[in-house]
């Protein structure tokens, strides 16, 4: 199996904390879902089985029209097979999931909504500069569940500026009482070159202190597996089955094809990486010239990326995958760096598989790190 990736740059408004590649130029649009139709077609062959999984992210994908949005699975079908997916997800804005635009969702092949809702407080909203309310987002939910759609996911931040722990444990009682079936939490980033990055440099917000972070984080996990949920990955939460199988699918290392402006794809032994300009992509496209840079990753870099995705889910690592794909060195390596963290209860060993605990999950990423291996050598 293998996966598909769309990137549509496009937003009505830039949020506050958003660092991935989107802009706000609508006039482009229908220039770059025929783009993405050209690159499919060139790039169709790297995709080395059935697809499995479409993801369509961005940037907001809801902002393209729904005559645009089956001009792209159209074009997109016509030189990959995506009519057997099991999993086809669009993100969506809340403020664009009106009766009319949902009801287009349904006569297209998606059967999976993520909705960028973010938080339930209106006074967060306005921060963060999403243009939805929160009773827009529980309405869009609502409509989204008329129509029929039965495996909704949507994301929350945590560690706001000022926000309090009761204030965070409201947004997940209402997402819960909402009866979606997955929710994705991430604790506020500070990326350079956001705004947000700015506001924290200039002292005219302050960052979240770990301890609150923390606790914040703890009570997601508590209050989300009370109700059903299950924690299948470090900021993803899922009602029995509804995990998302896309996501999953970068986590197990499986081949992906990403298409559009800043997309990355991934076969196992190489990445390729579009550029973060969507006009260079459209133009690069339109000359039918594939445009991304490629990465031939070492042995230690794919053992490092087993480690970082395998790692991230609560299932962990299976060290016999580690020795058969690696060797006994490799393998003997990766439990002696983990030993540290086994005995301060960070990590567990279930044989065959290393995980990180409980406790060790805020610190994840430093665990991780201190898991890779660096030939000095080379």
């Amino acid at each position: 199996m293998s996966a598909l990736y769309l990137h549509i740059p496009f937003c009505r408004t830039r949020c506050i904390y958003c660092d991935f590649h989107s802009g706000t130029d609508a006039s482009l649009q229908e220039r770059y879902v025929e783009a993405l139709c050209i690159e499919a077609s060139m790039r169709a062959h790297e995709l080395p089985s059935a697809t499995e999984t479409l993801y369509l992210g961005g940037g907001t994908p809801s902002q393209l029209s729904p005559a645009l949005l089956h001009r792209l699975f159209s074009g997109i079908a016509r030189h990959i097979e995506i009519g057997d997916c099991t999993e086809t997800t669009i993100e969506c804005n809340p403020d664009d999931l009106t009766s009319i635009y949902i009801e287009a969702l349904t006569q297209l092949p998606i059967n999976r909504i993520s909705m960028g809702v973010q938080s339930f407080s209106d006074t967060d909203l306005r921060f963060l500069r999403r243009r939805h309310t929160s009773q827009a987002a529980i309405d869009a939910v609502k409509r989204c569940q008329k129509a029929g759609f039965g495996n909704i996911s949507i994301d929350l931040i945590y560690a706001l500026p000022g926000q309090t722990l009761e204030q965070w444990q409201r947004n997940i009682d209402t997402a819960i009482a909402l009866g979606i079936q997955h929710i994705s939490a991430y604790a506020l980033t500070y990326e350079e070159g956001t705004a947000l990055y700015t506001l924290r440099q200039n002292g005219s917000v302050k960052e979240c202190d770990d301890e609150l972070s923390l606790a914040m984080y703890e009570t997601l996990i508590d209050r989300l597996q009370a109700a059903g949920f299950e924690q299948y990955e470090i900021s993803n939460f899922a009602l029995p089955g509804y995990h998302s199988r896309h996501n999953s699918s970068y986590w197990q290392n499986i081949p992906y094809l990403g298409l559009g402006a800043a997309a990355h794809s991934y076969d196992g032994l190489c990445r390729r990486y579009n550029p973060q300009d969507t006009m260079l992509y459209i133009k690069s496209m339109e000359a039918h010239r594939c445009c991304y840079a490629e990465e031939h990753l070492s042995t230690d870099d794919r053992f490092n990326d087993m480690l970082l995705t395998r790692l991230r889910t609560r299932r962990g690592i299976n060290c016999d995958t580690v020795r058969t794909s690696f060797g006994d060195k490799l393998s003997r390596y990766l439990l002696r760096q983990a030993t540290p963290y086994l005995r301060q209860g960070c990590m567990e060993y279930d044989a065959p598989y290393l995980r990180i605990a409980r406790r060790g999950i805020f610190i994840s990423d430093s665990i991780i790190a201190d898991l890779f291996h660096i030939d000095e050598k080379a």
